[in-house]
């Protein structure tokens, strides 16, 4: 981006994408841009590499710091990328972002501080010294299934008021949570949600978009679901959306990204292999995902 990321462009989907990776356990780079082509293309509204789906864990850290940077190279401005920090610790946190900054990417998405279980005062003060500190602004990660840790409401309300800290990845599935989230942050802050499960109900309750594991392969179908719940016809959405269940069942019956990596050649890029410790999903998943995700190209072929 030639200017910097404010919570008013954070909004649409970005899909949060998988990671390419050779036999070697590398960046593949030619599959890697192959994707971003075909979602700069289908009108994805930013990216996200580098998360829980990018497997970060599993990556070498000069490898994240690639990936960074081809994702960047990649997107050449025309839209914001967002990548991901799961590091537990601060130092290493903060040397991935300015990393992160220096390869090209418009923001970081920054994970809740997990393991040491923090208090929730422990939990503000991580993200308004890392904000402090970033050279470029952040989102904050909340994933508590993951984590087992929850932002209470009233912190992540503070925070929203930072002026380096412009939205946050929703991943907490307790909507009542996520309500009173939404019912007092800043309005400089953009609020997304990261449950492909729970979108349309995230949009109805105030999100301005969406982080989505699925929009990497049907990326129009998405924004479709984000025109309708940005124009507030929520039944609608709820419709369409409940027609992707079959497939959400099946992205998720195993460690994401493996289910989602099995089948991205149906998109045109052939990236199949996961990093230790997943393991490729069983055969009969993958048949099952393919089968399924076929009949949602097709439906998205004859979206206007």
């Amino acid at each position: 981006m030639t200017q910097r990321l404010t919570a008013a462009r954070l909004r649409g989907i970005f899909p949060a994408i998988p990671t390419p990776v050779t036999a070697e356990d590398r960046i593949d780079e030619a599959a890697t841009r192959q994707l971003m082509a075909y979602l700069l293309e289908q009108g994805i509204d930013g990216v996200v590499p580098l998360g829980g789906t990018g497997e970060y864990g599993a990556l070498p850290r000069e490898e994240r710091v690639r990936m960074a940077g081809v994702c960047a190279e990649a997107a050449g401005g025309r839209i914001p990328v967002v990548a991901g920090i799961l590091d537990p610790g601060f130092h290493d946190a903060l040397s991935a972002g300015k990393a992160f900054a220096a390869a090209g990417v418009d923001a970081l998405m920054v994970l809740t501080p997990y393991y040491t279980t923090p208090t929730q005062r422990g939990i503000r003060d991580y993200f308004l010294r890392y904000a402090d500190a970033s050279p470029v602004p952040v989102m904050i990660y909340e994933i508590p299934y993951r984590t087992r840790i929850a932002i209470a409401p009233e912190v992540l309300h503070e925070l929203s008021r930072h002026d380096n800290i412009i939205g946050m990845k929703a991943c907490n599935t307790d909507m009542y949570h996520f309500l009173k989230v939404v019912a007092g942050v800043d309005e400089s802050f953009s609020v997304f949600s990261g449950e492909d499960t729970l979108f349309p109900l995230h949009m109805a309750g105030g999100a301005k978009g969406g982080i989505v594991v699925t929009a990497s392969v049907l990326p129009r179908t998405w924004r479709k679901l984000y025109e309708l719940g940005k124009s507030g016809r929520t039944a609608d959405a709820m419709a369409m959306h409940r027609k992707l269940i079959p497939l959400l069942d099946m992205a998720f019956a195993e460690t994401n990204p493996g289910p989602l990596k099995s089948v991205l050649d149906l998109v045109g890029v052939s990236a199949p292999r996961v990093l230790d410790p997943l393991l490729a999903p069983a055969s009969e998943l993958q048949q099952r995902l393919r089968s399924e995700l076929g009949a949602c190209l097709r439906a998205e072929a004859q979206l206007a």
